[in-house]
């Protein structure tokens, strides 16, 4: 389901998110799409378990640019680890994993896979 960068934020800031999207460099013989699990859900990062499990940090500074102006969104990656920019000009919402059903989902499903698995699920 394609949604605007309002709606977006929207089920960001409350959910963990699976997102579809083009990469923006292609790689030569990998898929030209991406997928991401992503959340801006303060419950979540700022946790406990979302700074051990996850090693969210908080942003030290800004963004030197208009993330509006670039219809930007700032993401968590939860296998990256690390800040991610989502376009909302091309993405794709796959699922919305709710706040309350994370980490019992993270517990049954993201902590027992392997690098292996999650570069699969990245290129799907």
């Amino acid at each position: 389901m394609k949604v605007g960068l309002s709606t977006l934020r929207g089920l960001l800031h409350e959910n963990v998110v699976e997102l579809k999207f083009r990469r923006r460099r292609p790689k030569p013989g990998i898929s030209l799409t991406r997928r991401m699990l992503c959340t801006t859900c303060d419950e979540i990062l700022k946790s406990t378990e979302g700074r051990r499990a996850l090693h969210f940090e908080d942003t030290r500074q800004p963004p030197k640019f208009n993330l509006t102006g670039k219809n930007l969104e700032i993401v968590w990656d939860l296998f990256k680890q690390d800040y991610r920019c989502v376009s909302g000009d091309e993405v794709e919402i796959i699922s919305v994993i709710p706040k309350d059903e994370f980490w019992h989902y993270y517990n049954e499903n993201l902590y027992k896979m392997t690098p292996e698995q999650k570069e699969t699920f990245f290129n799907i």
